[in-house]
């Protein structure tokens, strides 16, 4: 612990833990030998490391990650995949660039949230996509039929990468926009999509529901089911109701 806390002071990345010992990375440019060798610890006469250092190669990452990214399927209704894979005969047909963000389609959370979305009734409603991650949801909503659609994510990774998926998918109506809750002040909104981590839908579920006008649904997920009662207390407590739930692998 030492060892690592005095490697990510001189701009150390990411650590691995091995039976050998310590794997520790750092962009090339950063790093300084000298730097390295001056470390407290390695003075330090109660304690004899040994260190190699590697430069790593640069490879095709893209091509890398291509090997292992699988299209999927949702309901037999739904497919989500990359641009290199072959387009199938389904209604929806998603093309998404992961890159950084999250939204595959492959995790639970996003899967469910594809389920859901594929039951809704959304054409001509005012669709939020919040916590947009690829734009996946909204990009769905768009086929679907939905009157406007907003995707907002704070991360700015997240926004670049709805913009792209959004072109890749031709849907224009979408607007992206890069922020929090603070954006939602006076919008109002049919359906809201909310995937993202339990404390901050508790934290902004009050916003979301100022948004949402009479018989809007709103779609929770991001979270394990020992969430659910923390979940639905604080929704009750803001006037919602239950309509469905759902569960896959916690």
């Amino acid at each position: 612990e030492i060892l690592i806390a005095e490697l990510g002071a001189i701009n150390f990345e990411s650590f691995v833990n091995t039976d050998a010992g310590l794997q520790a990375y750092i962009q090339e440019a950063d790093f300084v030998k000298e730097e390295l060798e001056e470390l407290f610890i390695l003075q330090n006469p109660d304690f004899s490391i040994q260190m190699e250092v590697l430069t790593i190669e640069q490879q095709n990452w893209n091509a890398e990650w291509e090997k292992n990214f699988e299209a999927i399927e949702v309901d037999g209704k739904c497919v989500v995949r990359a641009p290199f894979h072959e387009a199938k005969e389904v209604e929806f047909d998603i093309v998404i660039e992961p890159k950084m963000s999250f939204g595959t389609g492959h995790h639970e959370t996003t899967h469910q949230m594809i389920a859901q979305l594929l039951q809704m009734d959304v054409s001509g409603k005012r669709v939020l996509d919040m916590g947009c991650g690829t734009g996946i949801l909204a990009i769905l909503a768009c086929m679907k039929g939905a009157n406007s659609i907003t995707g907002i994510d704070i991360d700015e990774w997240a926004y670049e990468n709805t913009l792209e998926n959004v072109r890749k998918n031709k849907c224009s109506q979408i607007i992206v926009k890069q922020g929090g809750a603070e954006l939602l002040k006076n919008c109002s909104y049919d359906i809201i999509l909310a995937n993202i981590n339990r404390n901050i839908l508790l934290n902004d579920m009050e916003s979301y529901t100022k948004t949402m006008q009479a018989g809007a649904q709103i779609a929770f997920s991001g979270f394990y089911t020992s969430d659910i009662s923390h979940i639905d207390t604080k929704a009750r407590s803001l006037g919602l109701r239950l309509l469905r739930q759902s569960e896959k692998n916690n």
